[in-house]
């Protein structure tokens, strides 16, 4: 099941609900739910899973739509959203998957330390050698980081802006995993995204430790959450659009198959904090790439369109890049 939040031709909100019908898809508004954290919420509360409360509430629901009409009319919203922007925070996590570290590495190397074991590739390594611990037991923790909060979620078709000082404005194809934390304290899984977690590139390759400056930027998710289970392998292709000109079209890889980390690994590293287990919490975080158009030596451009698609999560995730306006920020003494 694949679940989209749209808005209605009278404003109003809806979920959308795909499920497999005979040899295709059927796609329907799921009556009595506006959003899929009433939805999770409702789940938790039953004590059972977001299909069945789904299933439940629609039977005899007849109410089809387009999903592909909906994309383009711009009504459809990011596939998880909280009334309180400041109550959903994205993170993620790097170095993940196989062949991450290879344009990570190469970013921090100048030609004479070819030879030289970055730091990168060292925590690459800790991953390879123990990100898959046994069922029950905690590998390694890996490289973590902070993006922001909902106020920089961006839907699909929407512009992902990065700031005016910004060097770069670079798109990482990526899954992420969406989360709600119930009343118990308890974090539970809602589903997965496609997700462009866009970042700075050029400046975190002046050094490392501008990581975390280059990770403060717009996320782009959606359009569609995969409930269930995340295939061990998922296969995408990320695209830039310039013009009529397609300037960087390269295949992508997700799921544990192509991860030096299991997903249960990198969800215990970031819930073990127990201010990540606060009531009514959403956590958006996404788990890492391995393909990056800067590595292939592309310089993005305003208006440029990154279009991130997998079959896995139905409709692919498009946005334009643009730049802020330049700011003038000061601080005042009271």
């Amino acid at each position: 099941m694949r679940l989209m939040q749209i808005k209605t031709e009278a404003g109003a909100r809806a979920v959308v609900a795909t499920v497999p019908n005979g040899a295709g898809e059927r796609s329907y508004i799921v009556p009595g739910y506006a959003t899929v954290y009433a939805l999770a919420q409702a789940a938790i509360a039953a004590k059972t899973g977001i299909e069945a409360i789904v299933e439940k509430a629609s039977a005899g629901a007849t109410e089809e739509v387009d999903r592909a009409a909906l994309l383009a009319s711009g009504r459809v919203l990011p596939p998880i959203d909280h009334e309180d922007p400041a109550h959903l925070l994205i993170t993620g996590t790097g170095l993940t998957h196989l062949g991450s570290a290879s344009a990570r590495d190469a970013m921090h190397k100048t030609p004479d330390e070819a030879e030289v074991l970055t730091d990168s590739m060292k925590m690459f390594r800790m991953g390879l050698e123990n990100g898959k611990p046994a069922a029950g037991q905690q590998g390694v923790q890996p490289e973590w980081f902070y993006k922001g909060d909902g106020a920089l979620l961006v839907g699909p078709g929407q512009p992902l802006t990065a700031p005016s000082f910004a060097q770069d404005g670079g798109e990482e194809p990526e899954v992420a995993g969406v989360y709600i934390v119930g009343d118990d304290g308890q974090p539970y899984r809602i589903g997965f995204a496609l997700a462009n977690e866009f970042s700075d590139h050029i400046m975190e390759r002046v050094n490392y430790l501008y990581l975390a400056h280059s990770k403060l930027r717009p996320c782009s998710l959606g359009p569609e959450l995969l409930v269930g289970a995340l295939p061990d392998d998922v296969r995408g292709r990320s695209r830039i659009h310039r013009g009529d000109e397609v300037i960087f079209d390269e295949p992508f890889l997700s799921g544990e198959a192509n991860m030096s980390h299991t997903l249960a690994n990198l969800e215990y590293h970031h819930f073990k904090y127990d201010f990540f287990r606060r009531p009514g919490q959403v956590h958006v975080h996404t788990y890492g790439t391995a393909t990056l158009s800067v590595a292939f030596g592309v310089k993005t451009e305003a208006g440029d369109v990154f279009d991130i698609e997998s079959e896995t999560f139905g409709l692919a995730l498009k946005n334009p890049l643009a730049f802020a306006k330049e700011e003038k920020v000061s601080v005042t003494q009271l």
